[in-house]
């Protein structure tokens, strides 16, 4: 199960600080439990590891089956944020590395992503990847009128319609959606296609449990059961009014460096596979906490990839960061250096070791590098990369992230500073009822 451990602060924290914030940390728990805080109304993930219906996971294999009995082998999962993150973030976890390279018969079909840029390049690629293979889609908004992914899901399902026929395409097609209104919903009604509901109390930055992650996960052909049994006894540990919940913990260690100048939180792994754990966890703490004026910045690294680039920055720059690392504590393969006769290399003194024991012997050095360096150290620690440890990871962190902003004096389920760039591409793209705002836009352009 998951683990916390804050020994890489102790020497830049006092024990009756940490006590104190955990004071304020239990306060805080406190609020989120009762419901009693700013944007109360989106608390719906809260208990969802241990209230999703059995028939949610059999509906979406469902799907998983209907389109293995067609040959698909291409599923586009479209979304943005909250929309594709996390699930993003599975699958590129629970996936071989090289999946897209090896020749063997694949169980299930590949996942990709669209909508969440508008790079024309990108689209173009993906419409030139799916006239070779046999295609469906999964589109996820709450409104269907995200630019984003509405543009990418015009564009594909165009496509999809060109070539299967309007019938076909309806059944190709699944929608993530509201559960009464919205363009999306509409024309699912309209079209026929399969819909999930996206429940009105959930955020998309905590959405990760719901039919957002659970569809795209389930089709990738990974085991939900797990991931959500993991996710439940997340839910359990940190509902408890405990001073080593661990959520609790992290929460009450990062606001009191916070409050000693620690202005910049990254998110370390020593893993590739958790690549994008960090894209999801920038969302999740970075669109919560960011407001008011307040918030850690959050930013992730990948290590050792990472130390022959950023490590010269980390160890020596301007003393405004704290790292927390995801530490993995078994490999999922065994690998051992072999030994070389010629040792040009001068590697022998490896010779028998496994490869995972220097990545680990790398990770110490670097905590205790980083610590002499002025960088304090959080730790969450899990067995191994799996559903169940995954589950746990993002239910620790959404939690985490409740406390610690309302430790912060924030609203933790809002964004309002994210219209602001929305409002300008609209003027500046001449959508109807911005004419306004575009004349003054390009007045100020010079243009």
């Amino acid at each position: 199960m998951l683990k916390v451990d804050f020994g890489g602060c102790s020497s830049f924290v006092k024990d009756a600080e940490y006590q104190e914030y955990l004071d304020k940390a239990l306060s805080a728990l406190d609020v989120l439990e009762n419901e009693s805080g700013a944007g109360n109304d989106f608390l719906g993930w809260k208990h969802l590891p241990t209230q999703t219906p059995e028939t949610l996971i059999a509906d979406c294999e469902a799907i998983r089956d209907s389109w293995k009995s067609k040959g698909v082998d291409l599923v586009v999962v479209i979304g943005i944020g909250g929309s594709y993150l996390g699930a993003k973030c599975a699958v590129e976890a629970l996936s071989h590395s090289f999946a897209k390279q090896l020749a063997a018969k694949k169980d299930a079909p590949e996942v990709v992503f669209a909508g969440n840029n508008l790079s024309e390049e990108y689209i173009a690629e993906l419409i030139d990847l799916m006239a070779e293979r046999n295609v469906a889609a999964v589109v996820i908004s709450k409104s269907g009128t995200t630019t984003e992914p509405a543009v990418a899901f015009r564009l594909i399902k165009q496509h999809i319609e060109a070539r299967y026929g309007a019938k076909e395409a309806a059944e190709r097609i699944v929608a993530v959606t509201d559960a009464h209104k919205g363009a999306l919903k509409s024309l699912s009604t309209q079209e026929g296609y399969r819909t999930f509901v996206i429940e009105d109390n959930v955020g998309g930055r905590f959405s990760v449990l719901t039919p957002v992650g659970i569809l795209p996960i389930v089709l990738a052909g990974f085991d939900m059961r797990a991931m959500l049994k993991g996710a439940a006894e997340m839910e359990r540990l940190t509902a408890e009014r405990s001073r080593t919940n661990p959520a609790v913990e992290y929460a009450a260690m990062r606001n009191l460096l916070y409050g000693k100048g620690k202005k910049i939180e990254i998110l370390v792994s020593y893993n590739p596979k958790l690549q994008y754990l960090g894209e999801w966890w920038k969302q999740l703490f970075g669109e919560s906490e960011g407001k008011d004026g307040k918030g850690i910045f959050p930013a992730s690294v990948n290590f050792t990839t990472d130390l022959h680039s950023m490590g010269q920055y980390i160890q020596d720059g301007e003393r405004i960061l704290m790292e927390t690392v995801v530490s993995v504590e078994k490999s999922n393969r065994s690998v051992t250096i072999s030994d070389d006769p010629q040792n040009l290399d001068g590697l022998n003194f490896l010779t028998g070791k496994h490869v995972e024991e220097c990545n680990a012997m790398a990770e110490l050095g670097t905590k205790l590098a980083h610590i002499d360096g002025g960088v304090p150290q959080l730790s969450v620690s899990i067995e191994k990369i799996d559903e169940y440890n995954l589950g746990a990871l993002f239910y620790f962190f959404e939690k985490s992230c409740g406390v610690s902003a309302y430790i912060l004096g924030v609203n933790p389920f809002n964004q309002p500073g994210v219209e602001a760039y929305k409002k300008n591409m609209f003027a500046l793209l001449g959508k109807p009822g911005y004419e306004a705002q575009a004349k003054a836009l390009h007045e100020r352009l010079g243009k």
